[in-house]
């Protein structure tokens, strides 16, 4: 997602040092395996979405999860990215792209530790269809693991700085009043009137969902906080250099 390779340009009719026509070489700043990776990473939460749209009677209610947002968030994301990485145009901000990792880290870990775990005390399982059952793996699974393989292997370490971590917080913090409120707002006993069970005030009240908001949201900074020092520590894994024109400055991907 952050691409720190500088786009550049040779003209037209002219040859590089080593006397190749400038034709011959693939322009600097163009990463078409980085923007096809993104682009397949994309098209699996846009799908997703999609296949519980398909299979869903309350609009309102799917669009209410934070499963949902996310991933429209990294389809969003992605696709952008995926563009500047095919055309050579300057990287997204690490602010932005950091933002759609954590956010969708927080739906698959929430998600495959919390509410489908029977000993969490939160989950929520249910039989589902087999375009749900297709769809929950998309957007729980497919999405997470295909963003941090991104993160991992396409892109430069050392974009995310400590500051991001709690600006970051703003949507989860945001999310927090409009589950409450739209909550509040429906009849008592209707279906996903709370989207979570940790933030379901007739179960918890409103004590108890402002403790659950904090571990969780305490839970979430320590995530930001941990993707922030790996993104400092980890390796830069450089792919070859391109073979046409010795003086690329930038790997064929």
């Amino acid at each position: 997602m952050i691409d720190p390779i500088p786009s550049t340009t040779t003209r037209r009719g002219t040859t590089d040092a080593a006397g190749v026509p400038a034709s011959a070489v693939v322009p600097a700043g163009r990463r078409p395996f980085a923007a096809a990776f993104r682009a397949l990473v994309a098209l699996a939460a846009l799908t997703g979405i999609v296949l519980d749209t398909i299979d869903s009677d309350d609009l309102g209610r799917l669009f209410s999860y934070f499963t949902v947002q996310s991933n429209l968030l990294v389809a969003v994301t992605f696709a952008w990215s995926a563009q500047r990485a095919w055309t050579g145009r300057p990287a997204l901000s690490p602010r932005i792209t950091g933002a759609a990792l954590l956010y969708i880290s927080i739906t698959g870990l929430v998600f495959h530790f919390v509410l489908s775990n029977d000993s969490s005390g939160f989950a929520m399982t249910s039989e589902r269809t087999p375009l749900e059952s297709v769809a929950n793996q998309l957007l729980h699974t497919v999405t997470p693991l295909t963003a941090a393989l991104d993160w991992l292997l396409l892109t430069a370490p050392g974009g995310f700085l400590l500051r991001h971590a709690w600006q970051w917080l703003a949507y989860p913090l945001f999310y927090l009043p409009f589950a409450l409120v739209r909550g509040a707002l429906l009849d008592p006993g209707t279906e996903g009137r709370y989207p979570y069970p940790f933030l379901d005030v007739d179960l918890h009240g409103y004590d108890g969902i402002a403790v659950n908001a904090v571990t969780f949201g305490l839970a979430f900074y320590a995530l930001a906080l941990t993707l922030t020092l790996l993104d400092r520590v980890r390796p830069h894994l450089r792919a070859p250099r391109n073979r046409i024109s010795p003086t690329g400055s930038s790997p064929l991907k």
